[in-house]
């Protein structure tokens, strides 16, 4: 059975998630959403939006047919990246509840399935969302590399977990040197507890919940009150955390009951911040 989280989250009141090809930031305040509005310039497309243009016409052609169908059907699918320096496939069960608490709690349409993407392939282009996470190294070769610069400059949105739950460890050394060489040494920076990340759905007032991982004294011992971001011209591209959020959500579904807070609210959150920002 997993703890739960320290300071879980309230429901934010009034937040309809609109459906594509519209989608519109939810109002925290439970403020009214126009059904029509108009022409966005890049800076105030959601992320949702700015992928499909960019992407637009010619370059979507070059995608699979299915991936192409995959993206009309549903607002919302889960990808995992496949690196070749680490182990990438870790916390097998974590998606299959976070995709469950969305199909939960929101009126997104939610593919069922996670989806493994190699972060080599152009494909993970198209993806709303991505996640990262492991315990090894992280050394991107070149088209890794190139791939996830391109994604993160150009819109899209990366969590990435430390399955080590420690700041001194393999995995966080290793893909802090990866973030510093790609975006450069001051790009990853402490998000604020004001951030709107943590008022996107539900809200977390004090910042990111504790782990009970964190609260047990795995990794490095340490209660980490924050997590980290790359921002691009606006746009939170990567969420990197340290808490190991990966193995806190990965349990038998069936343990979910024993929760006195359900502690996928936050990852909830991450989604409902990616697809709306």
């Amino acid at each position: 059975m997993v703890a739960p989280a320290r300071n879980q989250g309230s429901r934010v009141p009034a937040l309809p998630i609109p459906p594509r090809p519209s989608p519109r930031p939810p109002s925290p305040r439970g403020g009214s959403v126009p059904e029509v509005f108009p022409p966005l310039s890049p800076s105030r497309l959601t992320r949702a939006q700015f992928l499909q243009l960019l992407l637009g016409g010619a370059a979507a052609a070059a995608f699979p047919r299915r991936a192409r169908a995959q993206a009309s059907r549903y607002d919302f699918w889960f990808t995992r990246l496949r690196y070749d320096s680490g182990d990438w496939d870790v916390d097998a069960r974590m998606p299959s509840n976070l995709i469950t608490s969305l199909i939960d709690y929101t009126t997104l349409r939610v593919d069922p399935n996670e989806h493994v993407v190699a972060l080599s392939d152009p494909k993970m282009l198209r993806a709303p969302f991505c996640y990262l996470a492991g315990h090894k190294l992280v050394e991107f070769n070149p088209d890794e590399r190139r791939n996830f610069e391109r994604y993160v400059r150009n819109g899209g949105f990366v969590l990435v977990d430390d399955c080590n739950h420690d700041i001194d460890g393999l995995f966080a050394t290793s893909f802090e040197a990866q973030m510093r060489a790609i975006f450069g040494a001051g790009a990853l920076n402490k998000l604020p507890n004001t951030h709107p990340l943590y008022s996107s759905f539900f809200r977390f007032p004090e910042g990111p919940p504790a782990t009970g991982f964190e609260l047990n004294g795995w990794g490095d011992d340490l209660v980490h009150d924050y997590l980290k971001g790359i921002e691009i011209d606006g746009r939170l591209g990567v969420l990197y955390s340290n808490k190991d959020y990966g193995c806190e959500w990965d349990y038998d579904w069936r343990n979910k009951r024993f929760l006195a807070e359900d502690n996928t609210k936050f990852g909830v959150n991450i989604v409902m911040y990616a697809l709306t920002h």
